[in-house]
Formats: C-alpha cells, sequence, structure tokens
C-alpha cells in the first residue's frame, strides 16, 4: 500500500504545492510552523479539497480534480489522531476506542481489540473517563481509537506537541510498537526534530508550501546541505546499533557497523537493535588515534564531503563502516587537519551528549509484526 499526492492549493499569501509519496512505515513531514505540513494532511483526509491535482492510496483514487473524483473524509478509510487526542468526554477509553470500529469493515474485531489494548497498554484504563487521563494516556486512547477502525493509511499531526517532556518518553515506546506492527503508510507531522529522527523511516522537508527535501531520514538528517533548513544545531545522523551488553557502572556496549559504543541510558535488551540520534556538534575529528580521553567512543571515519556554510563552521559528512556521521567543525579546523574528502581520520562521539530522547527501537523483522494490515 502507498500513498501518492501530487496536489496544488492557493490561499491568500499561500500557496502549497507538494509532490510527494508513502509507502509503509513512518514518513515523517517536517518543517516550522506556517510550512503547511497540517494543511498536506488534511488535504489527504480529505478535510479540504485541492485546487488541482490527484492524490491516490493504493489502487483507490481519494482525489482527482481533473475526474471531479472527491471522496468523503469518512469513506477514505483514514485514521486521524490530532494534537489534543478529541475525545468523547461523556464515553469510556472502551468506549472510546471502540467508536472507531463504527468505521472498520466487518465492525468491532474483538481479538484485535484486545490485541491493541495490549499493545498500548490500556488495560488498568478501560473504564476510565477522558477527564481523568494524563495527556499521554489520551494519546494513546486516540490512537487505539484510529487504529481499530483498520484503516489504510494512519495520519498523526503533531500527537506530542501538547505533552511535556516526561509525557512524551512516556507515549514514544507505544509509538514505536505501533510502527513496528503497522504495515500501512503512517504520517507523523512534526516540527521536532529529535521525535523525527527516533521514529521516522522517511522524512519529508516542507518550506512554504513546498518538499525542499526528501528521502530516508538518515540520509536527509546527515546531508551537509540541509542544515539550512534543519537548523545547525539540530543536525546529525541517526545510527542502527546491536546492543551487547549492559555494564555493572550502568554503562551499554554497543555494536555500529564501524565499531563499538559505550553509552548510558540504554535499557534495551541485549541483541536489540536501537536507533541512536547523534548531533553533528557532538563529534570530533582527529587525524591521529586519540590518547589520553575520556570519552571511549572512537571511530575510524573516511570524510565524503565539506559544506561551508555562510558563518564560519563547516559540515563534515563522514562514513563510518555502512553508516553516516555529520560533524560540524570550525572552517580553521578543517584548514588546518588538510581535511578533504577521502580523507581518513577518527571520530570522537560524546557520549553524554546523547540524551535518552535520542535513543529509540528499531522497527523489528515483518516477518514478526504482530497485526496484519495487508
Amino acid at each position: 500500500m502507498s500513498l501518492q499526492v501530487d496536489i496544488r492549493h492557493a490561499f491568500e499569501g499561500f500557496t502549497l504545492e507538494v509532490t510527494c509519496r508513502a509507502g509503509s512505515g513512518v514518513t515523517a513531514v517536517f518543517g516550522p510552523s506556517g510550512a503547511g505540513k497540517s494543511t498536506l494532511v488534511n488535504a489527504i483526509a480529505g478535510l479540504f479539497k485541492p485546487d488541482v491535482g490527484r492524490i491516490t492510496l493504493g489502487d483507490e483514487v481519494l482525489f482527482d480534480q481533473a475526474q471531479a473524483v472527491h471522496i468523503a473524509p469518512a469513506k477514505r478509510r483514514i485514521g486521524y489522531v490530532f494534537q489534543d487526542g478529541r475525545l468523547f468526554p461523556h464515553m469510556s477509553v472502551r468506549e472510546n476506542i471502540r467508536f472507531g470500529a463504527r468505521y472498520a469493515p466487518g465492525g468491532l474485531d474483538q481479538k484485535e481489540e484486545n490485541r491493541l489494548v495490549e499493545l498500548l497498554g490500556l488495560n488498568a484504563i478501560l473504564d476510565r473517563r477522558p477527564g481523568t487521563l494524563s495527556g499521554g494516556e489520551k494519546q494513546r486512547v486516540a490512537l487505539a481509537r484510529a487504529w481499530l477502525s483498520k484503516p489504510r493509511l494512519l495520519l498523526m499531526d503533531e500527537p506530542l506537541a501538547a505533552l511535556d517532556e516526561p509525557r512524551k518518553d512516556e507515549i514514544f515506546p507505544y509509538l514505536e510498537r505501533l510502527r513496528d506492527v503497522a504495515q500501512v503508510p503512517i504520517i507523523y507531522v512534526s516540527h521536532n526534530l529529535a521525535e523525527v529522527a527516533r521514529l521516522a523511516d522517511d522524512l519529508i522537508v516542507m518550506q512554504s508550501g513546498q518538499v525542499a527535501l526528501s528521502g530516508t531520514a538518515e540520509t536527509v538528517l546527515s546531508d551537509p546541505k540541509a542544515l539550512p533548513m534543519l537548523g545547525v544545531r539540530e543536525a546529525g545522523a541517526i545510527l542502527p546499533a546491536e546492543v551487547i551488553g549492559h555494564e555493572a557502572d550502568g554503562l551499554s556496549r554497543l555494536a555500529l557497523s564501524g565499531g563499538e559504543i559505550i553509552l548510558p541510558g540504554v535499557t534495551a535488551a541485549p541483541g536489540t537493535t536501537i536507533r541512536l540520534r547523534v548531533l553533528a556538534q557532538d563529534v570530533l575529528l582527529s587525524r591521529k588515534p586519540p590518547k589520553g580521553l575520556s570519552s571511549h567512543n572512537v571511530l575510524p571515519v573516511t570524510v565524503e564531503t565539506l559544506h561551508r556554510g555562510a558563518g564560519p563552521g563547516v559540515a563534515v559528512r563522514l562514513r563510518a563502516g555502512e553508516d553516516v556521521l555529520l560533524a560540524r567543525i570550525t572552517a580553521r579546523a578543517a584548514k588546518e587537519m588538510a581535511l578533504v574528502p577521502g580523507t581518513q581520520c577518527h571520530a570522537i562521539l560524546n557520549a553524554t551528549a546523547v540524551p535518552r530522547g535520542s535513543i529509540g527501537s528499531g522497527a523489528m523483522p515483518s516477518e514478526t509484526r504482530a497485526l496484519d494490515k495487508t
């Protein structure tokens, strides 16, 4: 199942013009406020009709201006999770969840409901009303309601924007679980790169109503040319890492394709694959193997490209085994080190600069996914 979008709509002082595709997995739509992210997902949901264009989901045409096709939102079989959950206050959690089944082919699937309640950890709150729930609990209920409608596509419009950091940490494992079992496209709108890096498979960067960049999340986030759009303090890389083991002092050993590193705050079991977000500003470079450092995280790397920004900084794209790292150093340092494409050097990762929110679970293999939506 794939989503194809090719639309254009003129608002007063703003034009949305987007061509993009999303397959199974999470496609994040990132950009500043006013970039057109929510407008795009509302068009996909059918909440407004673009001036021109075409939207298809699998083999079905949801919108085609030339053919006068505009399927009503309720008939698109699209689940939509808003920022505030939008639960019915007079219904219990169980009743809110089951409301989604009204739109599912065949009605309520009790076995599916039981698996979903277990997946999202809702057993203990099924009889409570929304007014008694935390923000994170409300969003988990909203996710369950959307999913129980058996959608062919799931839209999430900044579902964590109204939550503080502890509540985000509470709900993120559930979002990761849902990502890992879902076999339908998930469009995740956010202006928070930490969320995007932790959750997304693919990334669409929007500016002023248009797609500025698109590709896998790993490729886009580690592209030096993306720095002006992402912000120099947010640029970095996503690294898949296998948990080797946990030490008695609270540190964990992880295997990357380019070597081993040691990090705190890792709770995943040995053998688990996780995702790390390493910011460019937290990577130092050395031409020689460094000695006497407090950091044990040193990886041999090869310089691939250097990108000079408008200021004194240079973004250096590095190859570490099969992975890509990004380092941000000064132009003076790059000149003194004589860095050019092909230079062999060493990257030093600051372990304490990788916060818990930058450590996420990796996707499970498709054959182990529990909820089959094919």
